[in-house]
């Protein structure tokens, strides 16, 4: 029912949108399964994983739009929620090598051997088990958005203020989850995976399931964020963005407004990083670096902050012309280009490329409605022609 409801009111764009989803979910494997490798249409299997890292990006951006775009809050520090997610999955995965690792330690992880770990660290525990494990890639991102963003604005930190001090929490996992005795592999992090739910993470079909699962987790993060921002509730969020000070004296709570979206965005943000470890097969600190946080906002930027399908399109358009960019001798100056970018697109698209082509698609049928206007004014005049005026007729008249 509610999801009738979603469809009824999605606009054209998302009815592309989805669409174009859903097409992808069918043609993609088909396209790498059932078509010979010779054929021009064949989609080789490390193409499938490229493009599910690519949708877990979408979500990670769809997630940051959801709360910049639609109350504006310009978190810098989205990367760190999708870092978290992405090490609970990690975590997961490790548990699952046993014996077939390098020291053949049936518990301990590689990395716990070589450090001299003589017993499995308490918070190690349970992520033998799958759910438990996606459980806490969602908890944990939750539970650290909502404790900081409860802190955050019930002390009404707004602005840039806030964008510093979420940089500063991401920079501040960075360093941690670098030392070697958190736990977390320190440095290199956590890698080597063997298998997924019994099933080899490398072989082509858990690769196509993987990308599968991508197209599906995105198409389900942009109906529940329409299901949000369509609502009374999404109603509210947008006010805030747009005069928080004079919502607040209406009466709404806006820090309680503001906390739960907080906390689903980041919640979001930590599915997609537990669905994206498995297809690139690595995490490690880096994650948590802040230039992803960054570069997160420059993606929402150039696809059209506040459409959501702007946001996803951004993040598979950059980070593909990334995968370019960066193969050759080019590839020092990618952030060149992508500071370039943000700067082209803040002066030339201010609402990125969707609610650029949006301009334009309303320009084209703006003319359409005048050119159509004209059209049948010259009918009418053609067809009813002005009566003479009443003083000739008399004057006709009185001469006769």
């Amino acid at each position: 029912m509610i999801i009738q409801a979603l469809l009824a009111q999605l606009d054209r764009t998302g009815r592309i949108f989805i669409a174009v989803l859903l097409g992808a979910l069918v043609l993609v494997p088909l396209a790498n399964f059932a078509l010979p490798e010779s054929s021009a249409f064949h989609v080789p299997t490390h193409i499938v994983a490229l493009t599910g890292k690519y949708l877990c990006y979408a979500v990670l951006a769809l997630s940051l739009d959801l709360v910049w775009g639609y109350c504006g809050i310009l978190s810098l520090g989205h990367g760190a929620f999708f870092a978290l997610g992405g090490y609970a999955m990690g975590m997961y995965l490790m548990r699952q090598i046993g014996p077939r690792g390098v020291y053949g330690n049936p518990v301990l992880p590689d990395f716990m051997v070589f450090l001299n770990y003589k017993e499995l660290p308490w918070f190690w525990y349970g992520f033998d088990m799958f759910p438990f494990a996606i459980a806490m890639a969602v908890l944990v991102p939750g539970l650290l958005a909502f404790v900081f963003g409860w802190l955050a604005f019930r002390s009404r930190v707004t602005g840039v203020y806030l964008s510093i001090i979420t940089q500063a929490m991401t920079y501040a996992l960075l360093l941690a989850f670098f030392r070697n005795d958190m736990g977390f592999g320190g440095n290199n992090g956590l890698t080597d995976f063997k298998d997924l739910l019994g099933f080899n993470i490398q072989a082509q079909g858990t690769r196509v399931v993987l990308y599968m699962l991508s197209v599906l987790l995105l198409l389900a993060a942009f109906l529940l964020g329409r299901y949000v921002v369509t609502s009374t509730y999404g109603k509210v969020l947008v006010a805030i963005r747009d005069a928080e000070s004079r919502t607040r004296f209406i009466g709404y709570r806006v820090e309680h407004y503001k906390l739960l979206v907080f906390t689903l965005s980041a919640m979001l943000a930590g599915l997609a990083g537990a669905l994206y470890v498995p297809q690139v097969g690595i995490i490690n600190p880096s994650e948590f670096a802040p230039t992803n946080s960054i570069e997160a906002v420059i993606w929402v930027a150039v696809g059209g902050r506040g459409t959501l399908t702007g946001a996803a399109l951004g993040a598979v358009l950059v980070n593909g012309f990334k995968s370019m960019f960066t193969t050759g001798a080019l590839a020092p100056y990618w952030l060149f280009a992508l500071g370039g970018l943000f700067i082209l697109v803040t002066l030339v698209l201010p609402k990125g490329i969707l609610g650029a082509l949006s301009g334009i698609g309303k320009g084209w049928q703006w003319r359409a409605l005048e050119s159509a206007r004209h059209e049948d004014t010259g009918d009418l005049t053609t067809a009813s022609p002005d009566p003479a005026p009443q003083g000739q007729g008399n004057a006709t008249r009185a001469a006769a």
